[in-house]
């Protein structure tokens, strides 16, 4: 399979959102919450993992199914592909990850097929104790079109760096599930790498644990890579999930799309999003659009929202970003109880109807339902089921 290492020399960008990356554990520090992106993460529950935690001993359960067209093996981290993303950690976990994870599990789509039925790897934890490293590598040929998905559950303490790499033409749907048990700490970094003419269509859904904080970069090896970044997440009490995105737009006429959509309930339930699409000197013709929603659905509930946008050139097809927090729509519980729907039905109704602009874009009918089930599981914590 062919290496799309080799994009286009970029002269470095000073951004305060982005530090430049080093495999070198010495050049990043332990943070103290004071570092621009560190600063919304609850460090004191992440058992460490940021400092000097090992990260050796922790481990996940995995379970494969998926057609045998596509290649899932793990094999040793000294004899893996992993960097063919182009992929240098920007911050101390991910470094830290990098160097602890002796395997690698690499999913290979080869060139030209066209997969219609997903892989699923199944990740489990079996305790919060000890705290692991793991790499997945996610590689589609050229021209191939296929379906990755990837759920965790259980209880685990749990870093990880994951690369996805799409060669010319490939058009690939990868998905992350995180539906952990309630002390659950996990914090991975993703990095993809889009070819010409490439779409990724990466959707990342948090539900469970205790802090989840997931940061997620694509760039681009050729002209016409089109990205839709898509994100679906629902906070309880005492959750933090906390989602970082990054478009680094590095060629001409390439696209982005960023979509996250979030819920809170309960007291101290915490959600960040953080959006950051950078647009060099060389990404001519482009065009991006981020876009963050938040329904604050209780007291005690708080959704911190930060659009960014770096522009370094004046040729561009459009470029923009949008970011809402707010409650119920008054007006549309009226409609619904104006009807004879009883008002907590109605509510649960309004949420549905919030997530299922991302849902119904996945494309993935077994998927969409799961997640519309996931979503009633949350809400029925709060509120009696809709009959």
């Amino acid at each position: 399979m062919e290496n799309l290492s080799n994009v286009l020399e970029l002269e470095p960008v000073e951004s305060h959102l982005h530090p430049e990356g080093s495999f070198d554990l010495a050049d990043h520090a332990v943070p103290n919450g004071l570092e621009e992106i560190w600063r919304f993460t609850p460090l004191k529950r992440l058992r460490d993992v940021h400092g000097e935690a090992p990260l050796d001993a922790g481990s996940l359960s995995a379970q494969v199914t998926g057609p045998d067209a596509v290649k899932v093996e793990v094999v040793p981290a000294a004899e893996s592909a992993r960097g063919a993303s182009g992929y240098v950690p920007t911050d101390r976990v991910s470094a830290r990850a990098w160097a602890a994870a002796t395997q690698v599990r690499e999913v290979t789509v080869p060139a030209d097929a066209i997969v219609t039925e997903p892989v699923t790897i199944a990740l489990t934890g079996q305790g919060v104790d000890a705290a692991g490293a793991g790499h997945l590598l996610v590689r589609a040929g050229r021209f191939s079109k296929a379906i990755v998905v990837v759920t965790y559950e259980g209880s685990a303490t749990w870093t990880e760096n994951i690369e996805v790499v799409l060669e010319d033409g490939a058009d690939l749907t990868f998905v992350t599930i995180q539906d952990w048990a309630d002390d659950a700490v996990h914090v991975a970094t993703q990095h993809a790498r889009v070819g010409r003419d490439a779409h990724l269509k990466h959707v990342a859904v948090s539900l469970g644990g205790d802090v989840v904080r997931a940061s997620t970069s694509a760039d681009y090896a050729g002209t016409g890579g089109s990205v839709d970044l898509l994100g679906l997440y629902f906070a309880d009490a005492g959750q933090h999930i906390e989602h970082r995105l990054f478009a680094d737009h590095t060629a001409p006429k390439t696209r982005s799309n960023v979509e996250y959509k979030g819920a809170l309930q309960g007291d101290g339930a915490h959600t960040v999003w953080i959006g950051n699409v950078l647009i060099r000197k060389v990404a001519e013709g482009i065009e991006t659009f981020e876009q963050n929603d938040n329904l604050v659905l209780t007291d005690g509930a708080k959704a911190d929202s930060v659009p960014n946008l770096e522009i370094e050139t004046g040729d561009i097809a459009g470029a923009g970003h949008a970011s809402t927090t707010g409650r119920f729509d008054d007006q549309h519980l009226f409609y619904l109880m104006s009807r004879g729907i009883p008002e907590d039905d109605a509510r649960r109704l309004v949420v549905h109807g919030f997530f299922n602009d991302v849902i119904r874009r996945i494309g993935v009918p077994d998927l969409e339902k799961r997640l519309v089930e996931a979503v009633e599981r949350e809400l029925a914590e709060h509120v009696g089921s809709i009959a």
